[in-house]
């Protein structure tokens, strides 16, 4: 018998549908493994695939595509240690989320997953059927154990695993990113090498899938929760581990240990992220955004010039009659200290011509928010016409705050294809702008030093459609409006509690009116970067048509 085992690990970033190239990716690692002296080279869940699929896997033609670049993989993969990899799999008609372990040309075992998740982002019980709990698989001297993601969230699995005489967990996993989910992973994960008494390794992918972006961070624990191995967060990663076999069982040698950055620094990098994987995936070589001098605009150029780099960077100011000298002052500062393209473009005629086309049938009304939405209207028509030309991509740029009481206009502001802070509140969006300005790091594209000047984070905040317009006009100061919001939101609290924190309750009400109300404009929104467990779109789904409130 040996007594050491080389693990590689491939913290990797697949794209969902692109079956060839993620085979290629995982080639690659197992090429890297093999040079290397691996005995076993290991992907993440449902990498081969790409993840979330959702109802792409209910697809007949796309699970025999699966199945058939599997094999070539497979063969592809003969000489050399085993290759792990994830990959739906369908068995007498029904559909797994499966773990294959590839060997001398074929498959040498083959593990379902148990536990499907169904919550949050997760509807895997709609798409996977539930898979058997198996036991370990021998590689070399090494007796594995794979619980896929959820299964590791239980006991049962895993203690099943260690009863059946597994060595090692090998937890292959697609999480993605939400504030603070590292420590609950890592939290759990510990907990089962306590319960077992087993070295653990957690591997995780990366990169931006939609809304989702899987932020890696995989690590590796010795029993009761001795951290051997950390990997990075977002960086794509190979690591090769190396287990020696003790008098206790099979040890973890101590590797590299990354340090993880701050919250707010991985808010931003998760956004920049997810844009920047949005348009590799989807196509877009570029971007363009509305710049209007306010803070949220400012920080969506910041975020593009980082994900892209600022040569793909457009600005566009529209300037109304409303616009004041500031604001055109402040943009034109954005866009030099981001070093980015800004062109002007006024909606003055366009914006006569439909009021000149309106006036009879608007004849002895008074004007008012109808006037205001032709404005935002206009610069989304605008926007839409430069993107058609160009083939950049437009950004929208509203916050989660004013997503969540309807402050936005459909068709408006809210065009776009994109929204990279659609899940940040507007208060922590300042924080973030701070940040940014007080820190650069090797992986953002835009240049150092304030990118979001200063002048526009201490303005007070303002939409510009009518003469001396500020938002807390309309809404409570966002400093208030936030954490009501995050109560009735984020928490699910009733208006008794929110009430009970100190809060008036007609504003509690009006606020909690104005969530139900503003649901059919979310649902037409563009997507954007999950940053919480609360996000608007699958981690919120909620009737349009809803005339329920809280009687409490």
């Amino acid at each position: 018998m040996t007594d050491r085992f080389r693990l590689t690990l491939g913290q990797q970033n697949p794209t969902v549908g692109d079956l060839d190239g993620n085979a290629d990716k995982a080639l690659a690692v197992w090429r890297e493994g093999r040079a290397a002296g691996a005995d076993m080279v290991a992907l993440p869940e449902m990498f081969l695939s790409g993840y979330q699929v959702q109802d792409l896997v209910l697809k007949p033609a796309f699970t025999a595509h699966c199945r058939a670049v599997l094999e070539r993989l497979a063969r592809d993969a003969a000489d050399g240690p085993a290759l792990g990899i994830g990959a739906p799999w369908v068995e007498a008609g029904v559909i797994f989320n499966a773990y294959h372990v590839l060997k001398d040309g074929e498959v040498a075992a083959r593990v379902f997953k148990h536990h499907r998740p169904n919550y949050n982002v997760f509807d895997e019980v709609r798409t996977f059927a539930e898979g058997p709990v198996a036991g370990p698989y021998r590689i070399g001297d090494m007796r594995i154990g794979t619980p896929i993601c959820e299964d590791a969230w239980y006991p049962d699995v895993t203690e099943t695993l260690a009863e059946t005489g597994a060595e090692l967990l090998l937890v292959p996993n697609g999480s993605p990113y939400r504030r603070g989910k590292f420590d609950v992973r890592m939290s759990l994960m510990v907990a089962r090498t306590v319960e077992t008494g087993l070295p653990l390794v957690y591997l995780n992918m990366t990169g931006g899938q939609d809304d989702q972006i899987f932020d890696g961070g995989s690590f590796v624990l010795n029993p009761h929760g001795d951290l051997a191995v950390q990997l990075p967060l977002f960086d794509d990663a190979v690591a090769h581990v190396d287990f020696e076999r003790t008098d206790g069982g099979w040890r973890a040698a101590a590797g590299a240990r990354a340090v993880h950055p701050g919250d707010l620094e991985q808010d931003y990098r998760a956004m920049v992220t997810g844009l920047r994987d949005y348009c590799a995936k989807t196509g877009f070589a570029s971007v363009l955004l509305g710049l209007s001098g306010g803070v949220d605009s400012a920080l969506v150029a910041a975020i593009a010039a980082d994900a892209l780099g600022p040569d793909a960077l457009r600005c566009v100011m529209l300037p109304s009659e409303y616009t004041s000298d500031a604001s055109l002052h402040d943009a034109a500062l954005c866009a030099r200290a981001l070093g980015c393209r800004l062109d002007e473009v006024s909606i003055e005629g366009p914006r006569k011509a439909v009021g000149d086309a309106l006036a009879d049938l608007f004849a002895g009304t008074e004007p008012g928010l109808t006037e205001e939405n032709i404005q935002s209207r206009l610069r989304g028509l605008t926007l839409m016409a430069i993107s058609n030309k160009t083939g950049a991509m437009l950004l929208t740029t509203g916050n989660k705050s004013e997503a969540a009481v309807g402050y936005a206009t459909i068709y408006g502001d809210m065009a776009g294809g994109y929204n990279p802070v659609k899940d940040l509140w507007k208060t922590r969006l300042f924080d973030v702008c701070r940040w940014r300005n007080a820190h650069h790091r090797g992986w953002m594209k835009g240049p150092a030093g304030e990118v979001v000047p200063q002048r526009i984070i201490d303005k007070p905040p303002s939409a510009e459609l009518r003469p001396d317009q500020r938002d807390d006009d309309s809404l409570p100061p966002y400093d208030v409006l936030d954490a009501i919001l995050h109560q009735l939101v984020d928490l699910d609290a009733s208006v008794a509690d929110v009430v009970a924190l100190g809060f008036d309750r007609d504003l509690v009400e009006r606020v909690e009116h104005l969530v139900y109300t503003s649901e059919y404009k979310r649902f037409q929104s563009a997507p954007g970067a999950r940053l919480t467990q609360r996000a608007f779109w699958l981690d919120r789904r909620y009737p349009i048509a809803n005339r329920w409130r809280d009687p409490s």
